[in-house]
């Protein structure tokens, strides 16, 4: 049985967990993060749901399967790669354009961020997916 303080200071850090992961997303293109260590920030906290309270209550809080997770992670890899050949240029190839977002001007968005979210995904879906299994079988 969690704790009832393990219970109580759950959402707040999760909350704070899922912040710090697009933080570390977002920022590790250009610095240390990315998608890989987004993804085992934001699958720390599910983890972290699953300790204070079960595999089914997290699974829910989920509302996506971990597999789905990780398939579309992979395959936003794959369109990552394919928009370099579209371009004319090799697979995997950065393509870059500048998009106009209000209050911040043009913004350079690129490939390589599709590739990090994709990692992202893919990276949440797989640790989620063992963390999950191994859950459930000591239950």
């Amino acid at each position: 049985m969690p704790s009832l303080i393990l219970r109580a200071v759950t959402p707040v850090l999760i909350l704070l967990l899922i912040i710090v992961s697009i933080y570390a997303l977002l920022r590790g293109h250009q610095e240390p993060g990315g998608g890989f260590v987004g993804g085992l920030i934001i699958a720390a906290a599910f983890s972290l749901h699953v300790l204070a309270y079960d595999v089914p209550s997290t699974r829910r809080l989920l509302r996506v399967a971990p597999q789905t997770l990780m398939g579309l992670g992979l395959s936003t890899i794959l369109l990552s790669g394919i928009l370099g050949l579209l371009a004319g240029g090799a697979f995997l190839e950065g393509v870059w354009m500048a998009v106009p977002v209000p209050g911040l001007g043009l913004v350079d968005v690129g490939t390589p961020v599709l590739f990090d979210v994709g990692v992202y995904a893919a990276v949440m879906g797989m640790v989620l997916m063992i963390i999950l299994m191994v859950a459930e079988m000591n239950t």
